[in-house]
């Protein structure tokens, strides 16, 4: 897992650092640096598919050039290692060394913390991609907008029966109008997913199932895999809920990083997760640990862990979470009469936070 990163001049983040827990919540305006954060660990696991760089630590901590850096630290037993990532521009991130820290073993531990940064998958889900019909050459893996869900449930149920039977428990208890996952194999090769409703004979295809159904499924196909992603980033994982189904979201979520709570013997998954909903932000009332408070100051962001907040108990003691993130008392929204700025300059039409 990722302990700590120190990001300087990346998109929004000017100067930010923040230290990262099992399970991570991050809150905030659009253009506050969550999926700043977010690209970011998605390029360190692409450029850890790479040969490393080579260059001395030195020149890596100088800077090879004026662009974006960031500073890596690791949990054990990968504490030994510091990843440094450099950035010719906010869209080209073409350089990653490692340095050896003295609290460590060394390089040697890179192997296989690499094996486990190739690992790393981020996620914006659209229901649309969800319902596709997925082809078999496309392989089992659940792509980063949700594509290819039928095949990955239908290889759980081939390659881990158990865990299948778990998660189709699971989803039939959190929407009783169901009882039953299949899918029907196509003439052109492909795999279309199906429901069943309770007590019928009726199917109801994937392109007829609600938005919620479509991410609660993908949730699950993530939760129940024996073998899950190392890092799994998801954005906005409250959209297509109804408020009252958000704890049940957060406790599936909640079975990738705290596996041991739920009998599992596997390492723990880190999840980094975003969302402007104040209502499941309530339900971390008993963990502001895992709630990360992305605030915008002018045109630089900045993290703050909401439990380092020394008056936040006062706080708590007159209403949720909630209420007072919305509220402003919490900060960590939209500045009045200042413009968003767009943190995905890329993509002009990309407005996620």
């Amino acid at each position: 897992m990722i302990a700590s990163v120190t990001i300087r001049n990346f998109r929004a983040l000017k100067h930010a650092e923040l230290s990262l827990m099992p399970f991570n919540l991050l809150i905030g305006p659009n253009g506050s640096g969550k999926t700043s954060l977010i690209d970011a660990v998605q390029r360190l696991s692409s450029l850890a598919k790479l040969p490393l760089c080579g260059v001395k630590s030195e020149e890596a901590r100088e800077g090879i050039a004026d662009g974006p850096e960031l500073y890596w630290y690791f949990t054990p037993p990968f504490d030994g290692l510091e990843a440094v990532m450099k950035c010719t521009s906010e869209t080209e991130c073409d350089f990653l060394d490692v340095v050896s820290l003295p609290s460590g073993s060394g390089q040697k531990d890179w192997p296989k913390l690499r094996s486990e940064l190739m690992r790393v998958r981020c996620y914006v889900l659209d229901h649309r991609a969800l319902a596709e019909k997925s082809m078999s050459r496309e392989g089992a893996d659940l792509k980063s907008d949700g594509e290819n869900l039928a095949t990955v449930l239908a290889s759980l149920q081939m390659r881990e029966p158990k865990a299948f039977e778990e998660m189709r428990a699971e989803l039939c208890r959190i929407l009783p109008e169901y009882d039953d996952v299949q899918w029907t194999f196509t003439k052109d090769g492909g795999t279309e997913l199906l429901l069943r409703l309770t007590g019928t004979s009726e199917l109801i295809g994937a392109a007829h199932l609600s938005q919620g159904t479509l991410y609660l499924l993908a949730f699950l196909a993530l939760a129940y895999d024996p073998k899950p992603p190392s890092i799994v980033c998801i954005e906005e994982i409250d959209r297509g809920f109804h408020p009252r189904l958000l704890r049940e979201v957060r406790d599936v979520l909640y079975r990738l990083s705290y596996p041991e709570a739920y009998g599992l013997d596997r390492p723990p998954v880190q999840v980094i997760a975003t969302t402007h909903s104040p209502y499941l932000l309530d339900l971390f009332g008993e963990h502001p640990e895992e709630v990360v408070l992305t605030e915008k100051h002018g045109l630089t962001a900045r993290f703050m862990r909401l439990s380092d907040r020394k008056d936040l108990r006062d706080l708590m003691a007159e209403g949720g979470l909630g209420d007072m993130w919305f509220s402003g008392i919490l900060g960590g929204v939209p500045q009045e009469g200042m413009p968003s700025e767009d943190v995905n300059e890329s993509n002009p039409d990309d407005t996620r936070g």
